[in-house]
């Protein structure tokens, strides 16, 4: 193969020509670095301007723009194959009839703008549309009404000059918005979220009365979005997007609804691939979504569904995050880069002066033909046509009538021309004979009506555009409600919630840690993602993640799965300074490390140990013995050391002095309690989740073994340890700090006795769901309460015309506690029309001893003030 012979006889003077021809055809060659720089930027401006980013004006990209005018030529009210207009619209469109069919199924997706026939695909599914012969499509209603008006269109040359077809379309709708859009041009991008349909419309009357408003996304797939960082719509916000996730039943999660930009298929391929990597773990999972999402989940015993949801949400599509970029085309010319609250004004304000100039034309027609309706008249009723024989040409003819009219110019509304008069005189002599000036004068008064009121329209221009959109919201905007539940989200930790699918081991004298050494101490279940803390017995902490097997260091003396968000767990330490210098005794929790950095929770020097260590999950203190060796004249040798006394400081802290004689040994004398505070609960039912930041509702302090009261509408009763991470069901209507020994009232109805019943009971098992109600499928709960003294109303229906008096009830008098499993006693047998819940009555108890009182009965007493106590 012979090299390439273009060779610069400038910059190789050495070369010879073989003739001079090629000398002279040197100075037309053009080089190759010119060429790519001028035309990659002219490739670079038609990708952004003609093919992937939207025009601001009418919030349609070109190939969606030529789609609109092709549908509108063909529109006869008829569906159209949509191969043909694809065809037609090829007229327009040089890029092919792909690019064309995909575009035009992504906008009747979008359920807007076309009416669509046939299989037009799934967005929910992914499925894709039927082929462009099988499917049909005319223009929407709506589309009608909003997009165009031929009058006030500005057209343009076709690519090949041939037709004429919109430079922009007059759409008055923020169409941008409603629809969203999003393109990858050369060198930027564009990604405008959907937004509702009647909140866009709300938001531009707001606009034009010169109101605040507020746009966030509402997605076609529903689901729940955290929009508290969507900046507008700009570049740098995010908006997290989640499906929709409840508990069926103890083994069962149910999707019923998915992140936009997703579909059933992607979203159960992530879930089987995280079940793959042992992420979570799942039993099987079903897809029975049709015209609605329906995602079975099923679980295998042993696994908490309220976990399974948090790592659903942090190891598959079921949470995802969308980057809007807010990017458009200003004056077909320029991207510009804009938030969607001022891509609505823009929308707003461009609708005002269509709709200013379709009133200005409407005006000019309506005068226009008031104008030859009142020619016509005169001309008619003056006779003028019956001189017409006496002139032979034109000019003399209109000479003839100009003199006719002048007597009547001052009642016209502008000047007579050639035009009108030539009209006037193609009239047919039928239409004069039978001219009825009583109609013609009708005729005129509503043309002076509508006249009248065009001028109303452009002289009170804001209130007609906010009729218009108004009129729009009515005709349109039913069954186009919000569908995407906004919710703050909380930030998921992937390592609380992550399937710990290994096992954890030591080699403690070798200082190996890893999920391989099968051989060695078994530790904990963990997962791949998870940290390791490691204490060794010279007073070195390293915090690692978990590996199949690596070294830390000899001599460990405790070692667990690390949660850095831990603030609860405190260590109780006593260690000797140096080989032979004092001993002190310190207490500290661990946060903020740095991964695989050595700390020393000693004083750093050479020889020092760890005498004494244990690890406490809620801050407990354990009191311990000192013995020390015999030293001289030390007389005591042994005493205890309270760990509760020891103030709880940070990881570097030198600790409280012990001795400066060598301890012999110490030993465990009394397990402790814990000595943190009890912690404060709230419950943010914003976000349905617990929380101790101080949002929502403070449910109280709880210590370790506090629990939880849940009750649901479906007459479940539970208690759980109040964790952080618990998901709550939404029929749940009691959420309280649970008083073992305070009765749980409850009236309902029993659907296979056909009667309602009243109950009070106590929770006997703790650990257990029970259901407090018939489990007949009619039965259902009325009301239930937790307070010591409940009063309900009955409202009785009306029986042969005559209403019984309305009851009273004490239900801690109706009815005693008895088990849970009880039916209870009847509440009457009359026919019941409404059951109310009223305020309790305030106990008031008289004892002699304060010790009488329960400590349920205190705490309510703390709480709420509902009992009075008398007391000696």
């Amino acid at each position: 193969m012979e090299e390439n012979q273009n060779i610069n006889p400038e910059e190789n003077p050495e070369f010879v020509p073989e003739n001079q021809e090629q000398l002279d055809h040197s100075d037309s060659i053009v080089k190759v670095n010119g060429m790519y720089k001028d035309w990659f930027l002219d490739y670079a401006s038609y990708v952004i301007l003609e093919r992937a980013v939207p025009a601001i004006e009418d919030g349609f990209k070109p190939v969606q723009r030529r789609i609109m005018h092709s549908m509108k030529e063909l529109d006869d009210g008829r569906y159209n194959k949509v191969a043909n207009i694809i065809g037609h619209t090829m007229q327009y469109h040089p890029h092919g009839d792909a690019s064309i069919g995909d575009a035009m199924v992504n906008i009747g997706q979008k359920d807007l703008l076309i009416d669509c026939q046939g299989n037009w695909g799934n967005i929910l599914t992914g499925d894709g549309a039927a082929a462009p012969r099988y499917i049909e499509a005319r223009l929407s209603k709506f589309a009608g009404d909003v997009v165009f008006s031929p009058k006030v269109t500005n057209w343009q040359l076709s690519y090949d000059g041939r037709k004429n077809e919109p430079i922009h379309l007059p759409v008055k709708f923020p169409l941008l918005l409603a629809q969203g859009g999003e393109g990858i041009a050369v060198g930027l991008s564009t990604k405008v979220l959907p937004h509702n349909f009647n909140e866009l419309i709300d938001a531009s009357i707001k606009i034009l009365k010169g109101k605040p408003f507020t746009l966030y996304p509402d997605f076609p797939t529903a689901g729940i979005a955290d929009v508290s960082n969507y900046n507008d719509g700009m570049r740098g916000g995010r908006v997290r997007v989640r499906a929709k996730i409840s508990q069926l039943d103890k083994s069962t999660l149910v999707i019923t609804q998915i992140p936009f930009a997703t579909d059933t298929s992607k979203l159960i391929d992530s879930i089987l691939k995280a079940n793959e990597k042992g992420k979570i773990k799942i039993k099987k999972i079903e897809d029975n979504t049709a015209a609605e999402v329906e995602i079975l989940v099923h679980l295998p015993s042993g696994v908490s569904p309220d976990k399974m949801i948090d790592a659903l949400y942090a190891f598959t599509d079921c949470e995802s995050s969308l980057a809007p970029l807010g990017c458009v085309i200003e004056n077909c010319n320029k991207p510009l880069f804009i938030g969607v609250s001022d891509m609505l004004k823009i929308s707003t304000n461009r609708t005002v002066n269509i709709l200013k100039r379709e009133l200005e034309i409407q005006l000019d027609e309506l005068e226009t033909k008031w104008h030859f309706a009142n020619l016509e008249k005169i001309f008619i009723r003056e006779e003028m046509y019956i001189d017409f024989k006496l002139y032979s040409d034109r000019e003399s003819l209109y000479e003839y009538l100009y003199k006719r009219f002048e007597p009547f110019k001052k009642i016209l509304i502008r000047n007579i021309e050639d035009e009108d008069l030539q009209k006037l005189t193609q009239i047919p002599m039928i239409r004069i004979t039978r001219f009825d000036s009583d109609k013609a004068d009708d005729a005129i008064a509503k043309l002076e009506a509508d006249i009248e009121q065009v001028k109303h329209h452009l002289a009170n221009l804001i209130d007609f555009a906010i009729d218009y959109f108004t009129t729009l919201k009515e005709k349109y905007g039913k069954g186009r409600e919000r569908q995407t539940e906004l919710r703050s989200f909380d930030t998921i930790e992937a390592t609380k919630v992550v399937l710990r699918n290994t096992k954890l081991y030591v080699n403690r004298e070798e200082g190996f840690i890893g999920t391989s050494l099968k051989k060695d101490e078994y530790v904990a279940d963990c997962s791949d993602i998870d940290d390791v803390i490691v204490f060794l017995r010279d007073g070195k902490m390293i915090i690692t993640k978990v590996d199949d097997k690596k070294f830390v260091g000899k001599d460990i003396i405790h070692i667990a799965v690390f949660d850095k968000n831990d603030k609860r767990t405190i260590y109780n330490m006593i260690y000797r300074d140096g080989k032979s210098g004092a001993s002190f005794v310190k207490r500290f929790n661990v946060s903020g490390v740095t991964r695989d950095k050595e700390y020393d929770l000693t004083q750093e020097k050479p020889g020092s140990q760890v005498l004494y260590f244990s690890a406490n999950p809620n801050g407990e203190a354990e009191v311990v013995t000192i013995l020390l060796r015999q030293v001289g004249s030390v007389k005591k040798l042994k005493w205890d050391v309270d760990f509760a006394e020891i103030l709880i400081k940070g990881r570097g802290s030198k600790g409280n002095t012990v001795s400066k004689y060598p301890i012999k040994r110490i030993e465990l004398k009394e397990k402790g309690i814990s000595t943190l505070r009890p912690r404060k609960i709230w419950f943010d039912d914003t976000v349905q989740r617990l929380n101790v930041d101080g949002r929502g509702e403070l449910l109280g302090e709880f210590k370790p073994n506090d629990r939880l009261l849940i009750i649901n509408q479906s007459g479940k009763v539970k208690t759980i340890i109040p964790e952080l991470t618990t998901h709550f069901d939404d029929d749940m209507i009691v959420l309280e700090k649970w008083k073992p020994s305070k009765p749980i009232s409850a009236i309902y109805y029993d659907g296979e006795k056909d009667r309602y019943y009243v109950k009070r009971f106590v929770i006997e098992n703790e650990n257990k769901e029970e259901i407090f109600i018939s489990e007949h499928e009619k039965s259902q709960l009325e009301i239930v309460s937790t307070d010591w003294k409940p009063m309900a109303e009955i409202i009785f229906s009306k029986v042969k015309g005559v209403q019984k008096d309305n009851l009273l009830v004490n239900l801690e008098e109706f009815i005693a506690v008895k088990g849970i499993k009880a039916l209870g006693n009847q509440l009457t047998t009359d026919k019941i029309r409404q059951i109310n819940l009223l305020e309790p009555e305030p106990e008031k108890m008289e004892v002699k001893n304060e010790e009488n009182i329960s400590e349920d009965i205190k705490t309510d007493l703390e709480d709420d003030g509902q009992i009075t106590l008398s007391l000696d």
